[in-house]
C-alpha cells in the first residue's frame, strides 16, 4: 500500500491547524519579542500575522492545486523546479525536526525543570505511539490537547485583567526600533507557523480542493486574535522589562500561586500538541521526498493497518531524539525560524507560478509574503542566518551529489 487514505473533515482539518499554532510559541515567544522591541512587540506581533496571512492564503491556494501530501516540497517542485523543490522539503524537514526538538525541550521545561531533556525524549516517545496509530488518533488527541491549552490561556486573560495590575497606557510603545520591531516580527511567527500543516496533510483531507483553502485561512484567522487578545495582556499587565527577562510571561500575568501550577501545566500540554502535529507533518514530507527517490526510498513505505508512513514517522522521531539531547531551547527556535521562514518564501514564489484561474488572492498577496519572509528570516541573528544558510547549502549539495530523478 503506498496511498494514503482521506479521512480528515474541515473541522479536523481546522482543529489541526490551531493545534499546531497554539502551542509553545504563545506561552514563551514574548520574553524574546519583548527583548527585542519593547513594548512595542504588538507591532512585531501583527506583522508576524501578516506575513502568516500571505503565507497560509498562498498554501491554500497550491493545496487546491495540487491536493496531495508534502506540502511546498510539491508545490516548488512542480512548479519552479525539482531542485527548488527538494531545497523545500529539505528546508520543511530539518527546520520542523528542529522544531519538534524545541517543542519536546519546552513540554520538560514546563513540566519538570531541571529534568527537560529526560521529558523531552518521554514527550516524543509517547506523540510517537499516538501517530503510529492513525491520522485520525492524531486529530482526537489534538482536540483534547488544544482544548486543555485554550482553558489556560482564558484563565491568564481573565486573571490578568481582573488582577486590578492592567494599564491600557503600557500597550503604547514607549521606543521604536525598526530593526528591533522585525526581530520581534520574526520570533514571533515562530509562534504562528503550523498553518501548513493542513496543506502538508492533503492526501488525507477529503475534497480537498474546497476543504483546505477554507481551513487554512480560519485557522489562523483563529490563532491570529488569540494571539493578540493574549499579547494585549501581557503587555498590559506586565512591566516591559520583566517580560523581556522571562521565559514564562504567562506566569507573571497570573503571579505566583495555584495559578502558577496551571499555568505550567497548560504550557506542557500545548507543547505536547504542537509537538503531535508537527512530527505528523515532518513524516509527510519525508514520505514524499521519498516516494521521488530524494530521501531513501525505504522511507516511502505506507504501513497498511492504520495508514500512516511508519518508517518515515520513525526516523524523524530519532533524529528529533538527537537533537533534544544536543541543543539548548533558544538554538533550536533560531535554526527553526531560519529554515522555515525560507520554506514559506518559496511557498509564495511557487504561489506566483499559479494561473490566474488557480488563484482565489491577488497575486500582489504572495509577493508581499515573499518579500515578508526574506525580510523576517534576515532580521534573525546573524549566528543564526549563517547556520541557517550552512545547512540549506548542505541540502543543495546533497542533491547535486545524487542520482538524477
Amino acid at each position: 500500500m503506498s496511498r494514503l487514505e482521506r479521512r480528515l473533515g474541515l473541522g479536523d482539518a481546522i482543529v489541526i491547524g490551531v493545534g499546531s499554532m497554539v502551542g509553545a510559541g504563545v506561552f514563551a515567544v514574548w520574553g524574546p519579542a519583548a527583548g527585542a522591541a519593547g513594548s512595542a512587540l504588538l507591532v512585531g506581533l501583527v506583522l508576524a500575522g501578516a506575513v502568516a496571512f500571505a503565507n497560509a492564503t498562498s498554501s491554500a491556494d497550491l493545496a487546491a492545486a495540487h491536493p496531495e501530501s508534502g506540502g511546498t516540497y510539491v508545490y516548488a517542485r512542480e512548479r519552479l523546479g525539482p531542485g527548488w523543490g527538494h531545497l523545500a522539503g529539505w528546508g520543511f524537514v530539518v527546520g520542523k525536526t528542529a522544531s519538534s526538538a524545541a517543542m519536546a525541550l519546552t513540554v520538560g521545561a514546563y513540566l519538570w525543570p531541571g529534568r527537560e531533556r529526560a521529558v523531552g525524549l518521554v514527550a516524543i516517545a509517547a506523540i510517537a505511539v499516538v501517530n503510529l496509530r492513525g491520522i485520525t488518533r492524531t486529530a482526537t488527541v489534538t482536540k483534547w490537547l488544544l482544548v486543555a491549552s485554550l482553558g489556560v490561556l482564558v484563565v491568564v486573560v481573565v486573571a490578568g485583567w481582573a488582577g486590578g495590575s492592567a494599564d491600557p497606557a503600557r500597550l503604547a510603545p514607549d521606543t521604536w526600533d525598526t530593526a528591533g520591531v522585525l526581530r520581534a516580527a520574526a520570533f514571533c511567527f515562530f509562534a504562528f507557523a503550523g498553518y501548513a500543516r493542513i496543506a502538508t496533510l492533503g492526501e488525507e483531507v477529503v475534497d480537498p480542493e474546497v476543504t483546505i483553502p477554507r481551513a487554512i485561512p480560519l485557522a489562523l484567522g483563529l490563532v491570529l486574535v488569540l494571539y493578540l487578545v493574549v499579547g494585549v495582556t501581557v503587555v498590559a499587565t506586565v512591566p516591559i522589562e520583566a517580560v523581556a527577562t522571562s521565559d514564562a510571561a504567562l506566569g507573571l500575568v497570573v503571579g505566583p500561586g495555584g495559578w502558577q501550577v496551571l499555568v505550567r501545566a497548560g504550557a506542557g500540554i500545548a507543547a505536547l500538541g504542537v509537538l503531535l502535529n508537527v512530527l505528523a507533518g515532518i513524516s509527510r514530507t519525508v514520505l514524499a521526498m521519498a516516494r521521488r527517490r530524494e530521501l531513501p526510498h525505504l522511507l516511502a513505505k505506507v504501513a497498511p493497518r492504520h495508514a500512516v508512513p511508519a518508517r518515515a514517522e520513525l526516523t524523524v522521531v530519532a533524529v528529533s531524539a538527537v537533537l533534544v539531547l544536543t541543543l539548548d531551547l533558544g538554538q533550536a527556535i533560531g535554526f527553526s525560524a531560519m529554515t522555515v521562514l525560507t520554506y514559506y518564501a518559496l511557498t509564495n514564489a511557487s504561489a506566483l507560478r499559479l494561473a490566474d484561474h488557480e488563484r482565489r488572492w491577488p497575486r500582489a498577496v504572495p509577493l508581499a509574503g515573499l518579500v515578508g519572509c526574506v525580510v523576517l528570516a534576515i532580521a534573525l541573528p546573524p549566528a543564526t542566518v549563517a547556520a541557517g544558510v550552512v545547512v540549506l547549502a548542505i541540502g543543495a549539495g546533497i542533491r547535486r551529489s545524487s542520482p538524477a530523478r
